[in-house]
């Protein structure tokens, strides 16, 4: 059985990893994006099982779309893996 503070160490190394993450994207995107004004972004917020996919131009969207909706199907069947085999 894995132990409660290892869980939470996990949690937080994986927060601060996107964290750090987040902030070298950034500094990419300004440092060589900049130079051409031609920056493409696109972002999901899931609530709950339903993805909000928002983005500057409509090829982005549709890329994040499929990857979103990709990884709540993967979610779902996940959970229910778990909650048939494993309980």
């Amino acid at each position: 059985m894995i132990d409660s503070s290892v869980l939470y160490l996990l949690g937080f190394g994986l927060i601060f990893a996107g964290i750090i993450i987040l902030i070298a994207a950034t500094l990419l995107v300004s440092i060589l994006g900049g130079k051409n004004g031609k920056v493409k972004a696109a972002g999901v917020i899931v609530v709950g099982p339903v993805p909000i996919v928002f983005g500057s131009d409509k090829k982005t969207v549709k890329t994040i779309l499929k990857l979103a909706v990709g990884l709540t199907a993967m979610l779902i069947v996940f959970s229910l893996i778990y909650y048939f085999l494993l309980r």
